[in-house]
C-alpha cells in the first residue's frame, strides 16, 4: 500500500499546468478522502460585495460578481478519489458565462498507517478562460495535513500552483497557503475561522501590500442529516484581495456503502 500511495504521488506531480487559491473555490480541504463507491456533490456560491471595479491586465473586475463552481468528486479506492469542476461566471451586462473546467485526483495516508494527523495529497489541473483570470492553463499540488482534537479541529494547506499560459508563466512557482480552525459548538455544527494568502513566487514573494491575505469567519453545519454547509463572510485586509465576499458551500454525499464516513 505505502509503494502504491506514493508512486502515484510522485505521478501526479508529473502534470504539468495549477492556480491559486481565488474566489471561485474558497476552500480548505480535510484529508479524508470520498469513500470508495461513493460520490459526493459541491455547489460553492461566491458573491463578491467589494472587489476590483475596473479591468486588471485585462480581466473582468470582480465587484458584484457572483462565481458558481460545480464539483463532483467520486472516490475510486479507500485512498484515491478524483473530482472535475465546472466553473461559471455572472457579471452585471455579461450574465452567466462559463469561465472553465479543472480535473483533480487526490490520494490519502491509509488509516493503517496510524499517522499522528491526517495526511492527504492532491493534484488540480485545468483550464479557465483568460479574461476572468488572466492565467488561463495552469497547475496545483495541494499537500493538506489536519486533526481533530475533540471539539477542536484544524487544517493546513500549503499549496503551491504553476501558470504555463498567461502574465505569470515566467514567475515559476507561486505560494498560496490556506489555514481553517473551527470548533464544535454543538453536534452538527462548528464555528470556525478560515485564512488564504498568496505570497507570490516561491523564489521572490511579493511585498506585503502586493500580496493576498484574506480571513473569513465561517460556520459548518449539518442539515437534515444529510446536507453539509460551509458559510463565511471573507474580509480581504491587502489592496490586491477582494474586500469583502460571502461564500456558501453546499454539498453530499451519495452511494458507497452505509456506516462510511
Amino acid at each position: 500500500m505505502r509503494l502504491s500511495f506514493w508512486a502515484f504521488v510522485l505521478t501526479s506531480g508529473c502534470f504539468v499546468g495549477a492556480y491559486a487559491q481565488d474566489n471561485y473555490e474558497i476552500q480548505v480541504y480535510a484529508s479524508p478522502t470520498v469513500p470508495k463507491g461513493a460520490t459526493r456533490i459541491e455547489t460553492h456560491h461566491n458573491f463578491t460585495f467589494k472587489g476590483s471595479k475596473n479591468p486588471e491586465g485585462g480581466t473582468v473586475p470582480t465587484h458584484h460578481a457572483f462565481h458558481e463552481t460545480l464539483e463532483i468528486t467520486h472516490g475510486f479506492t479507500d485512498w484515491f478519489e478524483s473530482a472535475v469542476y465546472v466553473f461559471s461566471s455572472i457579471n452585471k451586462g455579461r450574465g452567466w458565462q462559463y469561465v472553465g473546467s479543472h480535473f483533480r485526483p487526490r490520494v490519502r495516508a491509509p488509516d493503517s498507517w496510524n499517522l499522528p494527523v491526517g495526511l492527504s495529497l492532491s493534484t488540480e489541473f485545468g483550464y479557465r478562460r483568460a479574461k476572468y483570470v488572466g492565467d488561463s492553463w495552469a497547475w496545483e499540488i495541494r499537500p493538506v495535513i489536519d486533526k481533530e482534537m475533540g471539539k477542536f479541529y484544524w487544517a493546513v494547506n500549503p499549496v503551491i500552483g504553476k501558470s504555463f499560459k498567461g502574465p505569470n508563466q515566467n514567475a515559476g512557482f507561486d505560494f498560496a497557503p490556506g489555514v481553517k480552525t473551527s470548533y464544535k459548538v454543538f453536534k452538527n455544527a462548528a464555528f470556525g475561522m478560515e485564512y488564504y494568502g498568496g505570497l507570490g513566487a516561491l523564489r521572490n514573494f511579493e511585498p506585503l501590500k502586493e500580496q493576498e491575505h484574506q480571513f473569513v469567519p465561517t460556520i459548518d453545519f449539518t442539515v437534515a442529516g444529510k446536507w453539509d454547509v460551509n458559510f463565511g463572510v471573507g474580509v480581504g485586509v491587502t489592496r490586491n484581495t477582494d474586500h469583502l465576499i460571502v461564500k456558501m458551500i453546499v454539498g453530499r454525499r451519495v452511494g458507497g456503502k452505509k456506516g462510511q464516513n
